[in-house]
Order: structure tokens, then C-alpha cells, then sequence
């Protein structure tokens, strides 16, 4: 107990350091640009003791739970007994891994699903767009579209192909997509590749990108085990602007007499 404590009190002071430049930032231009005082000092105040630990505590997290986690369930799931592998054969192939994409994709899914910084923007531009651009939908397909990335991000590190490819073929398809898309949603699925990569999918998906470099034969985990963040970004992107492209296209095809 007492070196978790101590360690928590570390975390705890790291998160102060990190978090006190914002802080006297936001202070010094209310105090000396605007020159007003704050408004409500002491909700202010308690709302940064609120961070403070919350993110003391969320860091905690990930080191006790989380990253674990994402590299058990790799290290288990790239086993040979379980891959169905006698050992001392060749490395298995691709195809053997399919229970790694099923995973990787599901987790894809339910994280972003869950992320809180994309429910504030489906609800936002919900709200904004007059009911145009339903918050469920917008969610469904940037959780499809990471689902899908984090899956291919699986077969980029089991097959060892270069992460570049991936990236180059993804973003020329992007390009391609904005110039037929509604311009009213080009910058929110711009938008959306970003809030993805929050606290609730990063986390998950690195362990899982290091955990499998670990174990899958002939990968290096600092060359191989990071870049699954790149598809969680990319891919929702591709997907939102083509729930607008096919959304657009049915409207089109409704109002047809």
C-alpha cells in the first residue's frame, strides 16, 4: 500500500507539472489581456483539483489495468497452441491471426464507441446541423471506421508490411472522397479522425499494437508496435465522408419522382 502511494504521489506531482503551464496561461490572459478577474475563483480552483486527479488517477489506470490488459489478451490470442501452430514449424501465416483482427476490430469499435470527445461532437453537430447529421449515425460509422483501420493495423504488424503504404493509399482515397463530398461535412469528418484518439481508444490499441509485436514471430516492438493510432485517425475520416456520400446519394434518390 504504501508504494502504491508513493508512486500515486509521483504520478500525482508529474500531472501538477503538466498541467500548471496551462493553467498560468489561461490565468495570465484573463489577469493581464483581458484584465478581468476570474469569474467563480473557487469553482475554478476545485475544477483543477478535479483534473488533477482525475488524470493522477486515469494514469494509474492505464499502468495497472489497461496497457496489461491490451498485451495479455495479444500474447494469448498469437500463442501457437492457440493459433493451432506446433512450434518449431515456420512462422504461421497471416490468415492464422483471424481471431486478432475479430479482436482488434472490436475493440476498435466498442472504445470509440465509447469515447466521450466524440459524443460531444455527434451531439454538437446534431444540434447544429438542425437534425441533419444524426449524432448515432455520425458515431457508428467513425466506430466502423476505426474498427476497420485498427484491424488492418493488425495485418500492417503480423505481415510486417511498411506502414507508409497504408497511409499513402488511405489519405489519396481521402483526397478523392472530399472532392465529391457535401461540403457541410468535409471538415467535421476531418474532425472526427481527430476525437478518436482519446483517452478511452489510445491506450487500449497501443497495448494492443505493442502486445502483438511482442509476440508475433520477427517483429520489433519500437519499429512494429506503434502505429495503429495513424489508422484510428485515418480511417474514420474515409468512413465519415462516405455515410455523407451515401447519405447524400439516398436523398438524392428520394426526392427522384
Amino acid at each position: 500500500m504504501t508504494a502504491w502511494l508513493i508512486h500515486f504521489a509521483t504520478a500525482l506531482l508529474g500531472t501538477c507539472r503538466d498541467i500548471l503551464p496551462i493553467a498560468a496561461i489561461i490565468i495570465g490572459f484573463q489577469l493581464l489581456v483581458i484584465r478581468k478577474p476570474l469569474a467563480q475563483p473557487k469553482k475554478t480552483l476545485t475544477g483543477f483539483i478535479f483534473v488533477l486527479l482525475g488524470i493522477a488517477f486515469f494514469l494509474e489506470g492505464l499502468e495497472m489495468a489497461l496497457f496489461p490488459l491490451g498485451k495479455l489478451m495479444a500474447a494469448q490470442l498469437t500463442t501457437p497452441a492457440f493459433l493451432g501452430w506446433q512450434a518449431g514449424q515456420s512462422a504461421p501465416p497471416w490468415q492464422a491471426y483471424g481471431w486478432v483482427y475479430v479482436f482488434a476490430a472490436s475493440i476498435g469499435f466498442a472504445t470509440t464507441l465509447a469515447e466521450p470527445s466524440l459524443l460531444a461532437v455527434a451531439l454538437k453537430a446534431q444540434q447544429i446541423s438542425g437534425g441533419s447529421i444524426h449524432a448515432w449515425g455520425l458515431r457508428i460509422a467513425v466506430s466502423l471506421g476505426v474498427a476497420f483501420g485498427i484491424a488492418l493495423g493488425a495485418f500492417r504488424i503480423i505481415t510486417g508490411t511498411e506502414l507508409y503504404y497504408f497511409i499513402i493509399v488511405g489519405y489519396i482515397i481521402v483526397l478523392i472522397q472530399t472532392l465529391f463530398s457535401p461540403k457541410m461535412i468535409i471538415g467535421l469528418a476531418y474532425d472526427s479522425g481527430g476525437v478518436t484518439t482519446s483517452t478511452v481508444t489510445v491506450p487500449l490499441v497501443t497495448a494492443l499494437g505493442l502486445g502483438l509485436a511482442e509476440t508475433v514471430p520477427g517483429r520489433n516492438p519500437l519499429v512494429d508496435g506503434f502505429g495503429l493510432i495513424a489508422f484510428a485517425s485515418l480511417f474514420p475520416i474515409i468512413a465519415v465522408l462516405g455515410y455523407a456520400q451515401i447519405a447524400q446519394w439516398l436523398g438524392q434518390r428520394s426526392r427522384k419522382p
